[in-house]
């Protein structure tokens, strides 16, 4: 990629070149020098004849190539031909926004047999959102003029396609209709840059935004019969093949600056001031000497080169851990998943959802799926343990996202920057406060108030969920946070409440203990966990269970996510009593049904007590954003909340399931009726309770081949249950391709359990 010019005509505020953290171009020359083409031409020559390379793929790029004018272009592409193409072929491209393509640069582009891309973010709103010039005008109309240009017959060989930054804030379907309508060879659908430090834009509380935008375009490219390239799809798609972007292929790209200078990929920009730097030019550093630049070394390594969480993702080798760029975070770098993680998972089980029919060798048509063995697994009841880490794994990368979308609604820098320190310094505290069930709910409420609107008031999260993890991680710190009825809660911990605290408390953290000054309180409370409630620390307790520890969550305010009233603090005697009773429960799923007791491991982490009532004694619920937790109401007998844990599982890692793959077709209004419930029920509701009911079957299945009282007839009863519901659901033509799968495969099972009761 040569940048032969670094400035730009237009004022694009998603600009990385010039809006990011990177501002090298500012002490760059504004036009490459006719002495830096050269030697870069004489560079590309002697790596192709060195290496016997058959082409070599040039990108004329800047800032904007079209300011060096057809006098300068033509000199730049004169000097390329004849010092590259006695060796290798030259495929030359370029990438402009095209205001100031005319008719004299059409036939020269076509003379020198370059391709031509252009950035259009889409219809006129579009467009205009980011791609406008420094006094705020338009520039929708002459891009349009330039597309017109190259789709005239005689220079139709140098229209290469479009580039489109996409904003979920635009409608994909004018979005889309605008692409096509420009008939585009291919268009590139780039997911704007971001990082963790910097994280994208997304609206609302929904945790895949960007997937579910670009999921709507896919649906549309499907059924038009894919009526133009879009590289994204076809790179996400089984056997795609790899891009910058996407996939395991060794990165293949370098950047010559407009002084010389060798870069890494240029999208590094977005990371920090110098992050593309090598320290190496064309007129001193050959590019085998560049490409052992460990920057560059360490994307030719494929999955060993990736984070560890990539490396277990079953898709690693569709998304490729996404854009380098887009895994920094400070502290551990790029050693991260993409900040687009959970909306690349989703992703591609929309591509693999919607894929066009492919025509086998017998001449049938099929699709395959890749999410499959997930799914798969998943359907047998329970799972196994690389599958729910990987549940788990998706979720934290979601709270992480939600966690970076509040930092720009948080009053100060102060908590994200110690969190970021910490994230350095004591990652696993960090990863054990932000797997807490109730943090998500807490930032879901802090993005949306009006979603839950029973937890009241939102306060900033982030100054406590950054003092839980500097005590956790014994760090000494000192913030100023929000207080919420004369309590502080820290998440994993415990709560500070102390009379009189304020609407906030300044918070010094020294290890086993904390300094709070706030309202009429000046005091430092020890954080000893056998302390009295007198001190004003009331501990978050804990069980022990056979599977590790499982906390006893009674202090949370935002444990109250279920749509069921929630037992304030139980007294000690009560605490201990459910606790024994969860220990022996756990006990008994062990027994009755390991697979189960395994999926249990793998990802329950606290039970919320629900308040008694006495016309529905046994009661229990999960709730969509706090994964790892079911809320139960306590029962004495821990046979019958052996059933209860297990039941609710299965509703939390179905949700978590529900967060990545559409499963149930989008839109449906129908209802499905059930034997369980009297009123018919959402496709959705329905697909929750027969894999609930499912793992219910085999509890009692197994309990009856122990000849255990009644288990044969609840074992009977649940099947039927189960049984019927999986057919109307079958039935009801709701299901996604990968949702009826995932069906058939839950009936497989569920037959398997009729067999084993016989």
């Amino acid at each position: 990629m040569l940048k032969v010019h670094s400035r730009c005509d237009l004022s694009c505020d998603h600009c990385y070149v010039y809006q990011h953290a990177d501002q090298t171009w500012r002490g760059r020359p504004a036009r490459m020098p006719p002495a830096t083409v050269q030697a870069a031409a004489r560079r590309i020559a002697e790596h192709a004849r060195e290496h016997g390379l058959p082409i070599v793929h040039v990108v004329l790029h800047g800032g904007e190539p079209l300011l060096l004018g057809a006098a300068g272009l033509r000199e730049v592409l004169a000097e390329l031909r004849t010092t590259i193409t006695p060796w290798a072929r030259l495929d030359l491209r370029m990438q402009t926004n095209g205001l100031l393509l005319d008719e004299e640069l059409c036939r020269l582009f076509v003379e020198y047999d370059v391709r031509v891309g252009v950035s259009f973010d889409g219809d006129r709103a579009a467009n205009d959102r980011h791609r406008v010039f420094a006094h705020g005008g338009s520039s929708h109309d002459q891009v349009r003029r330039a597309l017109a240009l190259l789709r005239r017959p005689e220079h139709r060989t140098s229209y290469a396609g479009i580039l489109c930054t996409i904003d979920v804030r635009n409608d994909p379907d004018r979005v889309y209709e605008a692409l096509l309508a420009e008939s585009p060879p291919r268009v590139d659908l780039l997911l704007p840059h971001a990082t963790w430090d910097q994280p994208p834009q997304r609206p609302g509380t929904d945790p895949t935004p960007y997937a579910d935008w670009l999921g709507r375009i896919h649906r549309r490219w499907v059924d038009d019969g894919r009526p133009m390239s879009i590289r994204m799809f076809e790179a996400l798609s089984p056997g795609g093949g790899g891009t910058e972007a996407f996939g395991l292929a060794p990165a293949d790209v370098l950047v010559i600056e407009a002084d010389g200078s060798w870069e890494q990929v240029d999208s590094l920009k977005t990371a920090y001031h110098g992050a593309a730097d090598t320290g190496f030019d064309v007129f001193d550093h050959s590019v085998d000497e560049v490409a052992r630049h460990p920057g560059v070394a360490v994307r030719q390594d494929g999955v060993d080169g990736l984070c560890a969480t990539c490396r277990s993702c079953p898709v690693v080798d569709r998304c490729g851990g996404g854009l380098y760029a887009h895994r920094w975070r400070t502290g551990s770098g790029f050693d991260n998943p993409s900040v687009y993680c959970a909306d690349l998972l989703r992703l591609i089980d929309t591509v693999d959802d919607h894929p066009p029919p492919i025509r086998a060798a017998s001449g049938e048509w099929s699709a395959t799926s890749l999410v499959e063995e997930l799914l798969d697994d998943l359907a047998t009841g329970h799972g196994s343990t690389s599958t729910l880490a990987l549940l788990a794994a998706t979720q934290l990368s979601i709270t992480r996202a939600l966690l970076a979308a509040c930092r720009d609604r948080s009053g100060t820098t102060a908590a994200w920057e110690l969190l970021v320190h910490l994230d350095q310094a004591a990652p696993e505290a960090v990863r054990a406060v932000l797997a807490h069930p109730f943090v998500r709910p807490a930032l879901v409420h802090r993005l949306d108030p009006s979603a839950s609107p029973g937890l009241g008031a939102a306060v900033d999260p982030l100054p406590a969920l950054a003092v839980a993890v500097a005590l956790r991680a014994g760090v000494p710190a000192a913030l100023s946070v929000p207080v919420r009825a004369d309590t502080i809660t820290l998440p994993t911990l415990g709560s500070l409440v102390l009379p009189g605290l304020g609407q906030s408390a300044e918070v010094t953290v020294r290890p086993g203990e904390v300094q709070i000054r706030g309202g009429s309180v000046a005091q430092t409370v020890l954080l000893d966990p056998l302390a009295s409630q007198s001190t004003g620390w009331l501990p978050t307790r804990d069980v022990p269970v056979p599977g590790g520890r499982l906390l006893l969550e009674d202090g949370d305010p935002y444990r109250d996510c279920y749509g069921q009233p929630v037992e304030p603090r139980l007294e000690v005697p009560a605490a201990r009593a459910l606790g024994r009773t969860l220990a022996e429960a756990w006990r008994a799923v062990q027994r009755d049904v390991p697979a189960h007791a395994a999926a249990l491991d793998g990802g329950l982490r606290a039970v919320v007590p629900l308040a008694p009532d006495p016309a529905r004694p046994l009661r229990s619920a999960t709730a969509r954003h706090a994964f790892g937790a079911v809320a139960v109401t306590p029962h004495p007998d821990p046979e019958t909340m052996a059933v209860l844990l297990v039941h609710e599982w299965q509703h939390a890692k179905l949700g978590a399931v529900l967060d990545l793959y559409d499963l149930v077709e989008p839109g449906q209004g129908g209802r499905i009726r059930v034997p369980w419930r009297p009123d018919p029920r959402p496709p959705e509701g329905v697909l929750q309770g027969v894999y609930a009911h499912l793992a219910v079957t085999q509890v009692w299945q197994a309990r009856a081949a122990t000849d255990q009282r009644d288990a044969s007839a609840h074992a009977a009863h649940f099947l039927a249950w189960t049984r019927d519901g999986v057919d109307a659901l079958l039935a009801s033509r709701s299901l996604t391709a990968a949702g009826e799968r995932f069906v058939g495969q839950l009936r497989h099972a569920l037959e398997e359990t009729r067999v084993g009761s016989r």
